[in-house]
């Protein structure tokens, strides 16, 4: 899980905590993993050598974990984004691992969140269309996982992209 905030990635540098430098790296890093080593000292003003063991250190720390690519995934395939409110038929610590395995296999959630409040779970679902999210639907309450109830929201436009966490209080 990215780091959301100062107290955050200070928790997950146990050796020092971030300075400005490593906070500007961090946050290029977001804007644009693709930046090249020397174009990232460049805007830190450190040298290759420098920019690079900082941003080893914040690998090794568990704060940067892992590059990605932003796909318009509707320009590869039919694609239906349902947010799912979901509730656990019991609350035990084996009820939420269980269901936290199940849906780990399923490749169409592509985001999980567990909440507070009236239901459980927040889960993003990427789906082709209104029978696939039934169907996963259909076998999220029949499957074991413990799922008692699902309320679906079906996203109508994605008015704003996530483009990474903000990184100062």
């Amino acid at each position: 899980m990215p780091p959301q905030n100062l107290r955050a990635i200070m928790a997950a540098m146990k050796d020092s905590a971030p300075d400005a430098i490593d906070l500007r790296i961090l946050a290029l890093l977001q804007a644009n993993a693709r930046l090249t080593n020397q174009a990232l000292a460049d805007a830190v003003h450190l040298s290759p050598s420098a920019c690079l063991a900082r941003v080893r250190r914040l690998e090794k720390a568990g704060v940067v974990q892992g590059a990605h690519a932003a796909i318009d995934v509707e320009r590869v395939r039919p694609l239906l984004v349902v947010f799912a409110e979901v509730t656990l038929a019991n609350h035990r610590l084996e009820d939420f691992t269980r269901f936290e395995a199940a849906i780990a296999a399923l490749p169409e959630v592509v985001a999980a969140d567990q909440v507070s409040g009236g239901f459980d779970y927040l889960l993003k679902v990427a789906v082709a269309d209104i029978n696939a999210w039934r169907q996963l639907a259909d076998r999220l309450l029949v499957d074991g996982s413990g799922v008692a109830k699902i309320i679906s929201h079906v996203r109508m436009a994605e008015t704003k992209r996530f483009s990474g966490y903000p990184l100062t209080r």
